[in-house]
């Protein structure tokens, strides 16, 4: 079970938001002066100014326990697709039961990929964040599945691979839905020479531990855990892994990587719970206190050079309009979005209308909501996170709609994305004529919201149905899809590969999370490096 990291309260205020008028007439001409180099020429009355246009909602999803109504171009495409086309379900259905081949997609697919994964009744088949999709993958290798469909970037099916060849299943194959590089900004951040350099001053710093996003490469994992002890991490369990480690080894320096949001993040979480009474902060972590997390600040570090993409989209001009026109709303933020919109929902996470953390997390606080809902009081939520979760979120609202003691009856989940109207790309095409993001380069706008990883919408269902379609029903693998296998890349040290270092801070991870506690080999390890 995922536990968010700043839990609501259960009971909050309903949820709602008003129209919020914007804008400033352009600073006029004065008179007698043109707008070419100051050149005179006559006088003319001034116009009156024009009315301020009222400010357009951002798009949303109204979801109810029996279907799906959108506001905005964005949330209509995210809408039509949650009702797949059956003759396209029933395909894929049988395509995957004659090939014998299971599928791991993450929470960021595109709503139309996930509305048919979905839709379908073959049982190899998980949507999860990254470190469950190689947990499923094992337990369909388990099932009889043959190979497995990887929807993803690459650092997720070099993962996915790694996990089933650690667990017995080396046989088999794991694929990749392009044979081009889907790559990841993040992830690609821990491979910089900023990074190593990093590192490397964390490695001369005595009991030191890097504290990784599994969200990088095995290369990276590995090169890290050579420089310095390295555990990695998800968003549910970092703030757990960090106050853990500096309750059991006291004068520890902690080095969080690579996400800069993240860090930032953390770093003012942990401010926050130091202002706290002992009992909130015990309720947290129990081995520790105001002073404890007060004393931890300063060593905890954090790499200032990276970031992803997509979060990287929500900046100043969408978290003032959020704040202003959905004050009212319940708020979510992934740990990776960037401080203001974090701050937000921190905020709003406190005062029991909201939650920060891991996608699970914010699905989970979503689905508690819609749980306890009363019937005809609105319930708006501001989705801070990438939209390609949309499919589960929709899933998942109805499922608690439907098992209510009322059916859901009366009640109304709306689900808002927060996007920057110039972050808005139409795409030219009928059936996806909008898309959150900006024409060229990542879809990346400093001054946009939520928006979709164009590496992850390199998956797409025609993709799946080519590969599928070209797998064979065993093991084995068609030269035609060898370039469709995890990149294979080594990490070379003193003339010996020594990738499968990578393996070794998942297992701390791991380990971890079922004994509640670092092991005493990553213990050692901190006291021995470096001494």
């Amino acid at each position: 079970m995922h536990h968010e990291v700043f839990p609501a309260a259960q009971d909050g205020p309903s949820s709602g938001h008003a129209a919020a008028s914007t804008g400033a007439a352009a600073s006029p001409i004065r008179p007698g002066v043109s707008a070419a180099a100051g050149a005179v020429c006559p006088a003319v009355p001034a116009r009156a100014a024009k009315p301020a246009e009222p400010e357009q909602p951002f798009p949303s999803l109204a979801i109810t326990a029996t279907g799906v109504s959108a506001l905005g171009p964005f949330a209509e495409t995210q809408a039509s697709f949650m009702q797949p086309d059956p003759e396209t379900v029933a395909d894929l259905d049988k395509l995957l039961a004659d090939k014998n081949m299971g599928v791991v997609a993450h929470f960021y697919m595109d709503a139309e990929l996930q509305g048919t994964l979905s839709a379908l009744s073959w049982p190899h088949v998980t949507i999860a964040d990254s470190l469950a999709m190689g947990d499923a993958a094992v337990t369909m290798a388990k099932g009889g599945a043959k190979s497995i469909a990887c929807l993803g970037v690459d650092f997720m099916s070099e993962s996915v691979k790694a996990t089933l060849d650690a667990s017995g299943f080396a046989d088999v194959p794991v694929y990749r839905l392009s044979e081009k590089e889907i790559g990841c900004s993040l992830a690609g951040a821990a491979e910089k020479l900023e990074y190593e350099a990093w590192l490397r001053k964390a490695a001369k710093t005595p009991n030191s531990l890097h504290v990784v996003y599994i969200n990088t490469s095995l290369i990276t994992k590995a090169k890290s855990h050579s420089i310095v002890p390295t555990i990695s991490c998800t968003s549910s369990n970092v703030v757990n892994t960090i106050l853990t480690a500096f309750a059991q080894v006291p004068d520890l320096t902690v080095w969080y990587g690579p996400d800069t949001y993240m860090g930032a993040n953390l770093e003012s979480m942990l401010t926050t719970l130091g202002q706290m009474p002992d009992e909130r902060i015990r309720a947290l972590h129990p081995a520790h206190n105001q002073q404890t997390i007060r004393a931890l600040l300063p060593r905890f570090q954090y790499f200032k050079q990276g970031n992803c993409i997509v979060h990287h989209m929500f900046g100043d001009a969408v978290v003032e309009r959020v704040r202003s026109s959905y004050g009212d709303s319940y708020h979510t933020a992934h740990l990776e979005v960037p401080g203001e919109m974090f701050e937000m929902a921190m905020g709003a996470a406190n005062a029991g209308r909201g939650v920060v953390g891991s996608t699970s997390d914010i699905l989970n606080f979503i689905k508690g909501k819609s749980a306890t809902a009363r019937p005809g009081d609105p319930l708006q939520i501001v989705l801070g996170t990438e939209s390609g979760m949309i499919t589960s979120i929709v899933r998942g609202v109805q499922a608690a709609l439907r098992a209510r003691g009322d059916g859901g009856a009366g009640v109304t989940v709306e689900i808002v994305f927060p996007v920057a109207d110039e972050a808005m790309t139409a795409t030219g095409e009928a059936e996806m004529g909008v898309v959150p993001g900006v024409t060229g380069g990542e879809g990346c706008s400093t001054a946009g919201g939520c928006a979709t990883c164009p590496y992850m919408k390199m998956n797409d269902l025609d993709a799946l149905m080519d590969l599928v379609r070209s797998a064979e029903c065993s093991s084995a693998v068609p030269e035609g899809l060898r370039k469709f296998l995890p990149q294979a890349r080594a990490f070379v040290q003193g003339g010996v590969d020594k990738t499968r270092l990578g393996v070794v801070p998942i297992l701390h991870m791991r380990s971890l999370m079922k004994d509640k506690a670092l092991s005493g080999e990553l213990i050692a390890d901190i006291r021995a490096r470096n001494a």
